[in-house]
């Protein structure tokens, strides 16, 4: 593994794809602040909608499905790739490091900047149940969290919703206004979403949490890290040109078109079972 891994590695150049992976289509908000901040960069998406959730499998699931989505971003010729699923990057992010000769960008719930910035010293984490057992996630709790009261309340059900594309439900308003409850009883001033499909109920909570709850996520981190990381190995496009944005999903393309509909002239979808 490791021969073929250095091969890839220095073969890599600019105009090869960001590979991005994620336990289903949440991935895709991590993939919009990356090709906003990087527009010229051609991209490759990969959902392995037919494995979602990852938060409820053993972490020895979670590090061979990872290893086979690496697998084949790679196959593809990805010169570095994204782990866009808090659950992958908390339990597999550091096999893959040991494995391949590619650089990874993780994706964690952004606990620091919450602990760093609230005022009731009180702050929630919505995430699934695979990212809040993780041994990273525990370390960065504790970490920057010594003097600060911390709500964590598993997501369950939320991420097959979101697959569905049933992100306005009325099952999804009660499940949303279920598990926040304690935390506005809690009087948090900040909700971290530790899960990448999060991002897409923002809209649904805005409605539930009072005002002053700020919500915060981990994709603009995430892109700017993968720029800088890119820059630092030289593998940045150059020039302005029309990039190739890719998607592929192991089920329907019906909920990617949805959350994609703005790209829609811009992007290829295609069912692929892998």
């Amino acid at each position: 593994m490791n021969s073929r891994a250095v091969f890839i590695f220095m073969e890599m150049h600019s105009k090869q794809p960001i590979g991005i992976f994620d336990s289903g289509v949440g991935g895709t908000s991590i993939w919009k602040e990356i090709h906003e901040l990087l527009p010229y960069e051609d991209t490759l998406y990969l959902a392995d909608s037919k494995n979602a959730p990852y938060g409820n499998k053993s972490r020895e699931e979670i590090i061979s499905l990872s290893i086979k989505n690496t697998e084949f971003l790679l196959e593809q010729n990805s010169k570095i790739i994204v782990v866009a699923c808090n659950t992958a990057t908390t339990n597999a992010i550091k096999v893959l490091r040991e494995n391949y000769d590619v650089p990874f960008i993780g994706i964690e719930p952004a606990i620091k900047p919450a602990a760093l910035q609230t005022k009731t010293k009180s702050i929630g984490i919505l995430a699934t149940r695979g990212t809040l057992s993780s041994e990273l996630f525990s370390k960065t709790s504790e970490a920057f969290t010594k003097d600060i009261s911390v709500m964590e309340v598993v997501g369950e059900g939320l991420v097959p919703l979101i697959e569905k594309g049933a992100l306005e439900s009325e099952e999804m308003l009660q499940l949303l206004t279920k598990y926040t409850a304690p935390m506005v009883a809690s009087e948090i001033d900040y909700l971290v979403l530790g899960c990448s499909h999060y991002p897409y109920l923002i809209p649904t909570l805005k409605k539930i949490l009072p005002k002053e709850v700020k919500i915060i996520d981990s994709g603009e981190a995430v892109a700017k890290q993968t720029k800088a990381i890119l820059d630092e190995n030289d593998l940045l496009v150059k020039e302005s040109r029309p990039p190739k944005l890719q998607f592929y999903t192991n089920a329907s393309k019906r909920t990617l078109g949805l959350l994609l509909s703005e790209y829609s002239k811009k992007i290829l979808i295609a069912e692929k079972p892998f």
